[in-house]
């Protein structure tokens, strides 16, 4: 029995050497790597390529150094900064 995704998918052994990729980046701040002849998903945007994926690679690697989601890292500074503001008050009222 053959599997319909199976006939459809485009995985690495697919690739070709010469295919071209884009570095994506969603709201959270995400990467993902697309292949140019496919058309950009809603919610992300292009911010490499089309270019070898190498070079997509080395672009996400050194752009992506957090590999949190953005709310998440928002939302930890938040509460970082609370921390602060009370060891200060804590602090002063000793």
């Amino acid at each position: 029995m053959s599997n319909d995704l199976e006939k459809t998918s485009n995985t690495a052994q697919d690739e070709k050497p010469q295919d071209l990729f884009y570095a994506l980046i969603n709201q959270e701040e995400q990467y993902s790597l697309w292949p140019d002849y496919k058309a950009i998903p809603e919610g992300w945007k292009a911010k490499c390529g089309p270019a070898p994926k190498e070079e997509c690679l080395a672009y996400v690697e050194r752009m992506w150094t957090d590999m949190r989601p953005l709310s998440l890292r928002r939302q930890m500074a938040e509460l970082e900064q609370k921390n602060k503001l009370n060891d200060k008050s804590s602090m002063v009222s000793e």
